[in-house]
């Protein structure tokens, strides 16, 4: 009996061992940990957000190039005549402050000129020296041709009665673009000159109107306003364009650019001829004028009232007052005077 009972009892722990067994196979296993993943394989950080560009500053602007003394060709124009009693002032005042931009046209040669330092840039032109539109209009046709093929920005014409200041003229050019139509002077009249215009060919006349600035007091014209001229200015063509008003040269120059090519003059009060009351100019502003210029002997008291360290016996012309004024380091000039002008 003891011994089936035993048999019972090992019976029953194998079967409570086998189901405990099952049971344990029915069970989910725990999921293992994750290993840490090495560096290399790490994921990354996403990069920190860089600040946007902020607004940007504006492209610096090209600074305009300055204008140098050597851009300018300043035209004189002159006569055999003139070469003593009026060129040689010039070459010792003003044209000695301005020689490499300064060309003088004139009708006849003269050793005397080189001597004087004007060297090749002395013109002969080959010009009639008769006082008439003719020459005058051959005398600019060659200042415009030469102009033109020295390459410089700019184009001056002075007469040979006409002092120029170098700086003022070179500040006053320095406000306009030599690529833009540029043409300025003083005119003459207080209102447009009214010519009849005759077309060769065809016998048509019409009655055209337009400024023109003086030549006696200087004119400037920008390079790309004189290109523009090239066709009824250039290779003698000047000639031709001044017959059909039979005007003299500068006011055949007023006629090209304001009734050919519809430019316009710009005034300016900083120029002078002997046409003008220069005795009231005041004093104090001479030295800030372009040009100036004086009587003559038919009008021997017109000239600018200007203190210096000349009698008017002495300088008519008050040329060389004003000069030492301007340079008072001319060797020269009275010691005097630029000892004053330094105790100011």
């Amino acid at each position: 009996m003891s011994r089936a009972r035993g048999a019972l009892c090992r019976a029953c722990l194998a079967l409570a061992a086998a189901l405990a067994a099952l049971l344990l196979l029915l069970l989910p296993l725990p999921l293992p940990l994750p290993l840490p993943l090495p560096r290399a394989l790490a994921p990354a950080r996403p990069p920190a957000p860089t600040p946007g560009p902020g607004p940007r500053a504006p492209p610096a602007r090209a600074a305009a190039p300055r204008l140098r003394p050597d851009d300018v060709f300043i035209a004189v124009k002159t006569t055999r005549k003139n070469h003593g009693p009026r060129l040689r002032l010039l070459l010792r005042t003003w044209i000695s402050r301005a020689r490499r931009q300064t060309f003088i046209f004139t009708d006849g040669d003269d050793p005397d000129l080189q001597l004087q330092g004007a060297g090749s840039h002395v013109i002969n032109t080959n010009c009639s020296a008769v006082h008439t539109r003719q020459a005058l209009c051959c005398k600019m046709s060659v200042e415009y041709d030469q102009f033109i093929e020295s390459g410089r920005k700019w184009f001056c014409h002075v007469d040979d009665d006409n002092y120029v200041n170098p700086e003022g003229l070179l500040q006053l050019l320095s406000t306009f673009s030599p690529s833009q139509d540029v043409y300025l002077g003083r005119p003459s009249l207080d209102h447009p000159i009214e010519a009849t215009e005759r077309v060769q060919g065809g016998g048509t006349v019409t009655t055209v109107k337009f400024w023109f600035a003086t030549g006696g007091a200087g004119f400037c014209l920008s390079r790309g306003l004189a290109l523009k001229m090239s066709p009824w200015a250039s290779l003698g063509s000047f000639m031709s364009t001044a017959e059909r008003v039979r005007l003299p040269d500068d006011c055949t120059v007023g006629y090209i650019v304001e009734g050919l090519l519809g430019a316009r003059l710009r005034h300016s009060s900083l120029f002078h001829s002997h046409l003008e009351n220069l005795w009231r100019l005041p004093p104090d502003s001479v030295l800030q004028q372009v040009t100036l210029s004086y009587g003559g002997p038919e009008n021997p008291h017109n000239v600018v009232n200007v203190a210096g360290g000349f009698s008017l016996q002495q300088d008519p012309t008050r040329f060389k007052s004003v000069h030492c004024l301007l340079y008072p380091d001319t060797d020269w000039c009275p010691v005097q005077k630029q000892v004053d002008l330094a105790s100011q």
